[in-house]
Parts: structure tokens; C-alpha cells; sequence
């Protein structure tokens, strides 16, 4: 991204998280009005702004000195993945081990109301922050960049079971996807888009983007993933899955519209689907957990 862009880019992200509901659905609309104008003049520079603005996390950052309690007191590991490198924490416990990938916006601190239901199973639990989150590198969150990060903790830890929130349950549905044979052998996938495209036509609508931005951004995406946004689908990926899944959305969230959680659902054949109110995006509910504990240790009750 150039400096200018970069520039823009900050000064977008301070009045956007300055300003009340009203004027900031102005100042996007505006933004959204600015980009179409480059798409015809400088449809690169265009193309990195919309871009930034649409995968540049504004929030769940970690500072080593000032790390949330739950995570203190842990075993940490620090990996390395060509120029990135990305921080896991770790709750020791018996052989079956245990991983959580969180979502957008937050980090391996997401997890502290769910780690006591999964601690009275004994299990190892660990936790990844994602690319640009906690205290992972990078500007920059993509799924498919989370998905090897994801690869590598697999690759080293050997967990039995993967739980994943938001756009992290996505990183785990593509994950999936990638690397069907790995040590894995339940997944739990809370609150997650399905299709890219979703979140793009909800992202385009948010800045009022015109038609060429659209096509531009597809073009982006096709250059530096080899997909189209049609292709990138959890519902497409789930069914090709074996393994035993557990998909749970509720009615209320307005992150992500529950009809995505059905998505995934419908084409897993190797699933439940559990259907929640009133817990909005979070998904944090003793009942839900019970559920979900059930799910993963019947078989070894």
C-alpha cells in the first residue's frame, strides 16, 4: 500500500470509530462515494483502499506486558510461517488435546468463558491468535493465510479436536478443505460466514461500492488467492467433510446472519445443527457449552 493510501487509510478508521451511528453511515457513504472515484482514475489505488479498509483489523491487538488474565500463566509458543510469525498459549492437561481458533476483531482471550467447560474434560488446550490479531504479526487478517497458520499448530500439536468462532470457524471449514487428513477428528464451528461472497455484497452495500469495485475486488482476490468469490464456500467445503461436526448458530446475530450457519449445516451430512436465541454473535451460553461437551466426549463417557 502506498503512504498516501496508508494515510487515508488511518485517518478513515479514526472518524469512523469516532463518530455516532449517524454521521458514521455518512463518512462510510462518503468513503464508499471516494473509492468509486478512483475506481475509474486510479483503479489500483482504489483497489488497495477498499481493500485495507475490508481486511485490516481495527481491534484485538495484545501487548506481551498486557496480557488479559486468562491467558497469563500459560505456556506460550511463538511459530514462524515465511515472513509471519504467530503466538499460541496453552492450558496442559491429558493426551487429548484441544484447539480454539477465534474470530475477527479479537483474540485467544475470546475463549475465557469457554475454557472452563472444556477444562473439567482434562483435556490440553491450546489457543491461536490470528494473523494481525493478539499478538500475531501482520497488518493484514485473510482466511486463507489463518488456514496455515492453522496447518502449522495442527502440524505440531496433533489436536484431536478444532473449535472455532466467526470468521474462524470459516479458517477451519477451509482448513478442512486444505488438509482433510490430519489428526482431527471432531470440529465445532460457532457463529461462522459461509460464503465470501456474502461478506463482500455486506461490505460492498456498507460503502455503497459500484459495480466496477465490485469486479475489481474479484480481480484482487483471483490474483492473490486463485479464487473468485463464488468459490470461496463453507457450504461447498462441508461437502466433502467425513468427520463428525458440530455447526451452532443463533437467531439473534446480527455479525453474521444466522441463515450462513444453515448454510454450512445443510451440505455437512456428518453433522447437527443447534439452532440458539439471545445470544447474539458471541455464542456464550452454559447450555450451549453442555451441548457442545456432549458432543465431544460422548463417546468416551
Amino acid at each position: 500500500m502506498s503512504r498516501s493510501t496508508s494515510g487515508l487509510f488511518f485517518t478513515i478508521k479514526l472518524l469512523v470509530l469516532g463518530l455516532k451511528k449517524g454521521i458514521r453511515f455518512i463518512t462510510l457513504k462518503s468513503v464508499g462515494q471516494y473509492i468509486n472515484f478512483l475506481s475509474y482514475v486510479r483503479p489500483q489505488k482504489a483497489v488497495e483502499l477498499s481493500y485495507a479498509l475490508f481486511s485490516q483489523p481495527r481491534d484485538g491487538r495484545l501487548l506481551k506486558e498486557k496480557l488479559p488474565k486468562v491467558l497469563r500463566n500459560t505456556q506460550t509458543e511463538t511459530f514462524h510461517h515465511n515472513e509471519h510469525h504467530f503466538q499460541t498459549y496453552i492450558w496442559k492437561g491429558n493426551e487429548t488435546k484441544i484447539l480454539l481458533v477465534h474470530g475477527w476483531e479479537s483474540n485467544s482471550s475470546r475463549w475465557k468463558k469457554t475454557l472452563p467447560h472444556l477444562q473439567k474434560s482434562g483435556s490440553t488446550i491450546i489457543a491461536l491468535d490470528a494473523p494481525a490479531h493478539g499478538q500475531s504479526s501482520g497488518k493484514e487478517f485473510n482466511v486463507p493465510l489463518y488456514a496455515e497458520f492453522i496447518n502449522k499448530a495442527v502440524e505440531k500439536y496433533q489436536p484431536d479436536i478444532i473449535i472455532g468462532h466467526s470468521i474462524g470457524g470459516a479458517a477451519c471449514v477451509y482448513h478442512q478443505h486444505l488438509f482433510p487428513n490430519t489428526s482431527i477428528t471432531k470440529m465445532v464451528i460457532l457463529g461462522a460466514p459461509s460464503d465470501l461472497k456474502t461478506l463482500i455484497n455486506n461490505y460492498v452495500s456498507m460503502l455503497s461500492l459500484n459495480s466496477r469495485m465490485f469486479s475489481l475486488l474479484e480481480n484482487r482476490f483471483l490474483m492473490h488467492f486463485n479464487f473468485r468469490f463464488d468459490d470461496f464456500s463453507g457450504q461447498k467445503f462441508a461437502s466433502q467433510f467425513s468427520i463428525p461436526g458440530l455447526i451452532a448458530h443463533d437467531t439473534t446475530d446480527k455479525i453474521v446472519a444466522f441463515e450462513e450457519g444453515k448454510k454450512i449445516a445443510s451440505n455437512w451430512k456428518n453433522s447437527q445443527f443447534i439452532e440458539t436465541k439471545d445470544l447474539g454473535h458471541g455464542m456464550h451460553d452454559d447450555d450451549l457449552y453442555k451441548k457442545v461437551i456432549e458432543f465431544l466426549f460422548e463417546a468416551k463417557q
